[in-house]
């Protein structure tokens, strides 16, 4: 009786971190996918899928339209080739975008995902590192 109590009792306590740790694995490119709004601003959505060791992180729009998204491995953070947006990352600089105003839109799992409109309409999107305190600068191919 007592092993089964036991045996009760982990599987009760393993439950939520099991729902925790799952994440999306579809929906990468749709306006609206089946997954959690992760995003730090209230002008964006950031959808975060996993599929294997590879993180990706969707930015999307208030209006659903897709920004642009960002593989992680655990080797490299490079731009996925969907969005509107310009995308760059330590792996794939570009150089420093007009303007370098704008919010952060995710940090999480040592990735933050900067956005930054552009006075043309576009907009520059910019993962980097956690710890990095200036995506311009981190995203640059002039560092």
């Amino acid at each position: 009786m007592r092993a089964r109590s036991l045996l009760l009792l982990a599987s009760l306590i393993a439950v939520p971190f099991t729902a925790v740790a799952q994440q999306a694995n579809s929906g990468l490119g749709q306006s609206w996918p089946n997954a959690s709004d992760v995003s730090s601003s209230p002008n964006y959505h950031v959808y975060v899928f996993q599929r294997g060791n590879t993180r990706y992180i969707q930015v999307n729009d208030s209006n659903g339209n897709v920004r642009g998204a960002f593989a992680r491995t655990p080797y490299s953070l490079v731009g996925l080739p969907i969005g509107t947006s310009q995308l760059a990352t330590p792996d794939e600089p570009l150089p420093p975008p007009s303007s370098s105003t704008g919010e952060t839109v995710y940090e999480g799992n040592g990735v933050k995902v900067f956005i930054a409109p552009q006075p043309d309409g576009s907009s520059r999107l910019m993962a980097v590192p956690g710890d990095c305190t200036t995506p311009v600068t981190c995203s640059s191919s002039f560092h």
